[in-house]
């Protein structure tokens, strides 16, 4: 069982590059952006969960104002830790549509919007869960999910989220509102190697290298290890005196299931 979380107030990597393999597959990359740039501080963070072989449960935090949104919101889940992993060990789709429930409503609670009052600051969430031959995603506000196969990406698709601008969980919620803001969805993977790939915006958003298109993303994982094509791009942003910080989590995973395909072509 691989157990790991992270937030940018514990260590900032500022100016460092840390690259951790998690598994053979699954690799976390972070950078706290280039104080060259004028970055002093890191509210990102990440959570990772996962049961080799059989799911792994992911989750990328972009704050704002502070990282107090982020530390909040993994205090939750870590402290219904128990819970959460009995939804995500039920039989899909109930591993889905739970996970979805205690997010949405713990989010809407009364306890937790109290809890958020007495913070600073809010954060864009990411979760991800792949169990099977399938992958749900919780969206809210501007993270990035991608996933990359040779079919899929003939027909131009990377990107499986919507990313949505103002929207948060903490001080300055949208889970305030009489109707919160978020997407979700669930994707069925193609047969064979499927490569997913979570990322926090400060990557899309570094000039000169053009990671906000997903092909430049994918040319850097097409030749090593997933390892390496982490270092690749982390270096690539340093380099390019990026400022805003990037979390990334990524791994590879084979489907042996056959996939949907058009009656024509069976």
């Amino acid at each position: 069982m691989i157990d790991f979380s992270w937030v940018g107030s514990q260590k900032n990597y500022v100016d460092e590059i840390h690259v951790n393999p998690l598994d053979q597959e699954l690799v976390l990359g972070l950078f706290g952006g280039n104080s060259s740039a004028g970055q002093r501080k890191n509210e990102d963070g990440c959570l990772v969960w996962c049961s080799p072989g059989e799911w792994e449960f992911a989750v990328i935090l972009d704050g704002h104002d502070s990282a107090e949104s982020v530390e909040l919101v993994f205090e939750t889940i870590v402290n219904n830790k128990e819970f959460v992993q009995g939804i995500i060990n039920k039989h899909i789709p109930e591993s889905f549509t739970g996970l979805q429930d205690f997010l949405v409503g713990t989010f809407k609670s009364d306890s937790f919007r109290e809890k958020s009052r007495e913070i600073q600051g809010e954060t864009a969430c990411l979760f991800v869960l792949r169990k099977e031959n399938y992958l749900w995603w919780l969206s809210i506000g501007d993270c990035i999910l991608h996933i990359f196969h040779p079919e899929m990406s003939a027909l131009g698709e990377f990107q499986q989220n919507h990313r949505s601008f103002y929207e948060w969980v903490g001080n300055n919620s949208t889970f305030n509102k009489q109707v919160p803001s978020y997407s979700t969805g669930i994707k069925e993977l193609r047969s064979g190697e499927n490569h997913i790939f979570l990322t926090t915006d400060g990557l899309t958003e570094c000039s000169n290298v053009q990671y906000d298109n997903p092909l430049n993303i994918l040319e850097v994982f097409s030749e090593g290890s997933v390892e390496e094509g982490v270092h690749k791009l982390l270096h690539q942003i340093k380099k390019n005196q990026v400022r805003d910080s990037t979390t990334i989590v990524t791994w590879k995973v084979m489907n042996n299931q056959s996939a949907t395909m058009p009656s024509d072509q069976k």
